[in-house]
């Protein structure tokens, strides 16, 4: 009989999907076959994975990385209802892997909710006629009182799962104490019987100075804490653009590289931007430092050794919006290596055809930033396909060679207006030290990184740091971690006692 854990928070970014990603690591590594779930997502960082009958479709990075700690292949299954927002209080619907529309809240709930939590149920049901354990992710906070009728990855899994409930509170903000017994209290009452204990996460310092408070908070609940999880980053890619700085904040200082050895990257963090975990093995590198920049923070990026523009759920209003912060001045002026992928891709090229513009219901052709000779004409259809290469290194990836794979997840198709060159075979297009790919995944692959990254000190007159510049996390390892802090901090009897 297949068990059902659900890992629901107190609030969005108290870490339900490492504390997934964690356990089931920790499942894996006991011999349990196991399998994450998350019946409903919101994120715009997305992989493209297989479906049940062999296609291919896309889930959350989250379900991505959880199925590659619990040791199985990533499926639609992990993550069956994924809402990808694009502005404009509208999201685009993806159910089983596949888009089926552009919709606003109450068009979902009014038009697609049904066909939505079927599908997710019996994603569910095929998960659970093949593995022992699901470790399932809720969604926000599990105590939206106003969302409880339709609440598709909290309560609605909880019920139709039958699952019990881990329940987690982070406490960097402080208030972690009040925030899960608020959360109980609101809870509906079959639901809050559920509830088998509460874990701790975000926690910095003596371990001791919480009992007090732990005792009384189990006196007044009856409910246990489990575990008290300490601040570590492992190195996961995040989730959600709340794990991104507010302003043009710099990553990756804190590495102990010395100033004359480092190099920053400029990202420029559209209004809109997705699938910025692109980025990741870039700031676990050695003397590389990121900073998002923002539509003010026009001086932030000029000044970068290099600039990353990332993909986008709407091209053309983000487009617009560089336009209007003069943005585009800076790309056309910058000298360095500047690199587009996907929606950042298509905004660099000469034009965007077709384009639909928000709010209007017309399309017409947009003018690009012009620093490729490409043009993308939008449509309907959208590529979501797993990718392998062999990577011919040009413009900022000159003197790189080997195999590379990622995916592709866009809509529009770019076509060269002129000669151009081809890093990937006969795909992307660099014009000097400019390139535009849809290889999302592109710096996980060591080829292609170490080569942008020696154009990106080439350009800024620097040596890197001494000894091989390789990301300094993976998932298994970060994953391997995260089971060893369950071990150590967590009651796992209590846990998953039957």
């Amino acid at each position: 009989m297949t068990h059902t854990l659900l890992v629901a928070g107190t609030k969005s970014h108290v870490g339900k999907s490492t504390v997934v990603a964690g356990l089931c690591r920790l499942l894996s590594s006991r011999g349990v076959a196991v399998a994450p779930f998350k019946a409903q997502n919101m994120s715009n960082n997305a992989r493209a994975v297989i479906t049940p009958d062999g296609e291919t479709g896309e889930i959350g990075v989250s379900q991505h990385t959880q199925a590659r700690a619990a040791n199985v292949v990533p499926t639609t299954d992990h993550n069956p209802v994924l809402l990808k927002p694009r502005g404009n209080a509208e999201s685009q619907l993806v159910v089983a892997g596949q888009p089926i529309a552009h919709l606003s809240a109450s068009a979902y709930y009014d038009d697609h909710f049904e066909r939505a939590k079927r599908a997710a149920f019996d994603a569910h049901d095929r998960l659970a006629g093949e593995y022992d354990y699901i470790i399932a992710e809720g969604a926000g906070s599990i105590a939206e009182i106003n969302l409880h009728h339709r609440d598709l990855a909290n309560i609605e899994t909880a019920r139709k799962t039958d699952a019990s409930i881990l329940l987690v509170g982070d406490i960097e903000r402080g208030g972690v104490f009040a925030s899960l017994y608020g959360t109980l209290e609101l809870l509906p009452d079959d639901c809050r019987a559920r509830i088998i204990g509460c874990l701790i996460t975000k926690f910095r310092g003596d371990r001791s100075l919480l009992e007090p408070g732990i005792e009384s908070f189990e006196e007044r609940t009856g409910v246990p804490i489990l575990g008290v999880l300490p601040y570590e980053q492992v190195g996961l890619p995040p989730e959600d653009s709340l794990s991104l700085p507010s302003s043009a904040t710099l990553l990756g200082d804190d590495d102990g590289v010395r100033p004359e050895h480092a190099v920053t990257v400029g990202v420029v963090r559209l209004p809109r931007i997705s699938n910025f975990t692109d980025l990741t093995p870039l700031l676990q590198t050695p003397g590389v430092r990121l900073r998002f920049c923002g539509l003010d923070d026009g001086h932030q990026l000029a000044t970068s050794d290099a600039i990353v523009v990332p993909g986008t759920k709407n091209t053309v209003d983000d487009l617009l919006a560089l336009k209007d912060a003069g943005l585009d001045r800076i790309l056309r002026t910058f000298s360095g290596p500047i690199v587009g992928i996907c929606g950042g891709y298509q905004l660099l090229g000469e034009r965007l055809l077709d384009a639909h513009l928000e709010g209007t219901g017309n399309t017409q052709t947009i003018s690009g930033i012009g620093l490729l000779p490409v043009e993308t004409r939008f449509s309907s259809g959208k590529r979501v396909v797993p990718i392998e290469r062999t990577l011919e290194g040009c413009g900022p990836l000159a003197g790189g060679s080997g195999q590379v794979t990622g995916y592709e997840i866009h809509m529009g198709e770019t076509t060269a207006c002129e000669t151009v060159d081809r890093p990937f075979e006969s795909s992307g297009a660099v014009s000097e030290q400019v390139l535009g790919t849809y290889l999302h995944g592109l710096f996980d692959n060591a080829c292609a990184r170490e080569a942008f990254l020696r154009a990106v000190y080439n350009h800024a007159g620097k040596a890197p740091p001494a000894g091989e510049q390789t990301a300094r996390a993976d998932v298994n390892s970060a994953a391997d971690r995260l089971a060893t802090l369950f071990e150590q901090h967590v009651d796992l009897d209590a846990l998953f006692e039957p």
